[in-house]
């Protein structure tokens, strides 16, 4: 007879696990998770004990049987951008601490996909959700179905959920404030969407700048563009045959990766020529000749308020009305930024 008959070996239970220990099968759960009390010597015995055998607690069974869970949901836009794997990374550090486990779904900036992974999240029972919303009817869905959720980075409307959230308007002014502080007055402004609170913030704080310094802004230098950074180069492309400008502003790193390739192309020298400086420091900015002007959003610290909010809303421990933080961005002056040229 060939192969092997052998029946492969069956998963250690927690009975396994108190049996070995010499204690009952409750306090095995108790001396594995955070609640509920076990000494130190019990603890460091069960947990020996479980790694010897191999077991792993079942989070998802134990949820089911006290119709609590410890999981929480995270739905981002896109995982390829160091923006959202940043607020992830804030949102796992701060869970992991509490005793949460992080169930994480990169949606595409899809409304679709964003609306299916909401319902699987919502039939795993998770207890909360943080999302970075595409569109309204994902956070107005998992809160008709009684669970909490926290907004982040940007806020569709009055969709009336928590959020964290950067404050755009005041870093884009004070960005665009830098730029005009420097002798320009013809900068154009790649941005790809205004109607988020992201986008709309950053816009509105590029027209104040302008306002507050007098300057009349040329309309014709706002190019709207989509989220992709060939799309942005392409769309550099055509601002710079068609007008002339002394510096260019991205409103987010993807946008500037294009404006970047396509100054590099025409051989422009930065900041000699042109000077470009983006909204959302990632760290290609701080690597690349001359390092980017830029904006810090302190994402890992957004990342890690929505955690926060998000449980203290679980525990109950917030008033009714929802809560908006916001996070204060910082100004980051680089090499990409310098005197406009003269005429």
């Amino acid at each position: 007879m060939t192969g092997d008959s052998r029946k492969p070996a069956s998963r250690p239970t927690v009975q396994d696990v108190a049996r070995e220990a010499g204690v009952s099968p409750s306090t095995v759960s108790r001396a594995l998770h955070t609640r509920g009390y076990a000494s130190r010597e019990v603890r460091e015995r069960v947990q020996e004990v479980a790694q010897r055998l191999g077991y792993v607690p079942n989070h998802m069974a134990r949820n089911l049987r006290s119709r609590t869970s410890t999981a929480i949901g995270v739905l981002i836009s896109d995982l390829r951008n160091p923006f959202y794997a940043d607020l992830a990374a804030g949102v796992e550090e701060v869970l992991r601490s509490e005793g949460h486990q992080m169930i994480l779904v990169n949606d595409n900036g899809d409304p679709d996909e964003e609306m299916h992974a909401a319902e699987t999240l919502l039939a795993m029972q998770v207890a909360g959700v943080i999302v970075t919303p595409v569109a309204a009817g994902c956070s107005k869905m998992l809160q008709d179905n009684g669970i909490h959720v926290v907004c982040a980075d940007r806020r569709l409307g009055r969709n009336g959920c928590d959020a964290v959230l950067s404050d755009n308007k005041a870093g884009a002014q004070e960005l665009t404030e830098h730029l005009i502080g420097l002798g320009h007055e013809r900068i154009g402004l790649l941005i790809d969407e205004t109607k988020w609170s992201t986008g709309a913030g950053r816009l509105s704080g590029f027209r104040a700048a302008h306002e507050h310094a007098g300057i009349d802004l040329d309309e014709d230098l706002i190019v709207y563009t989509s989220f992709d950074a060939e799309a942005a180069r392409e769309s550099t492309r055509e601002l710079l045959n068609d007008h002339h400008v002394t510096a260019i502003l991205s409103a987010n790193n993807v946008l500037a990766q294009g404006a970047l390739a396509e100054i590099k192309h025409r051989k422009l020298r930065i900041p000699h020529k042109i000077s470009l400086a983006a909204y959302d420091d990632v760290p290609w900015m701080s690597l690349v000749q001359p390092g980017i002007t830029t904006v810090d959003q302190h994402t890992v610290d957004i990342g890690r308020s929505c955690a926060q909010l998000l449980l203290a809303r679980i525990r109950d421990e917030l008033p009714a009305r929802h809560r908006t933080i916001r996070v204060a961005p910082r100004l980051i002056v680089r090499g990409s930024t310098g005197p406009a040229p003269r005429k």
